[in-house]
C-alpha cells in the first residue's frame, strides 16, 4: 500500500494505468492520516487540559492573516501573518496587552475597507462579476 500511495501521489493517471485505483488509495491515505491525528489528539489531551474553544484564537488570527494577505495566496498569507504580528506587538507598546485581539480586528476592518483583496490579492473587475 505504501508504494501505491507514493505512485498516486506522484502521478494518479500513471498509477491508474498500472492497475491502482487512485480513489481507493486516496481514501486509505486519508484514513491513515485521520487515525494518526486522532491518536495525537488523544495523547495531547492526556498532557494538557482540553476545552472546546482550544485553538480558537489561533484560528481567528490565521483567518485574519490570510484575509490581510489575500485569499488564495500562500505568500500573501505569510506576509499577512508577519504584518499582523508586527502591528499587534508594536501596538501593545502603547496600550495594554489585553487589547491585542482588538488591534487585530481593527487591522482587519481597515484592510476590508481600504484594500479588500489583500496585500498580494488580485483586484477583481466589477464588470467581470
Amino acid at each position: 500500500m505504501g508504494k501505491a500511495i507514493r505512485a498516486v501521489a506522484d502521478d494518479p493517471i500513471g498509477a491508474s494505468v498500472s492497475g491502482i485505483y487512485p480513489e481507493r488509495v486516496i481514501l486509505y491515505a486519508f484514513g491513515i492520516g485521520s487515525a494518526l491525528a486522532g491518536m495525537a489528539g488523544i495523547l495531547i489531551s492526556l498532557e494538557t487540559n482540553i476545552e472546546p474553544t482550544m485553538g480558537l484564537n489561533a484560528i481567528l488570527k490565521g483567518i485574519i492573516a490570510s484575509i490581510i494577505g489575500g485569499i488564495g495566496s500562500i505568500p500573501g498569507a505569510v506576509l499577512g501573518g508577519l504584518f499582523l504580528g508586527i502591528v499587534e506587538n508594536l501596538g501593545i507598546w502603547k496600550i495594554q496587552a489585553g487589547w491585542k485581539d482588538t488591534i487585530a480586528f481593527t487591522v482587519l476592518i481597515i484592510f476590508l475597507l481600504l484594500r479588500p483583496e489583500g496585500i498580494l490579492g488580485k483586484k477583481i473587475d466589477k464588470e467581470r462579476l
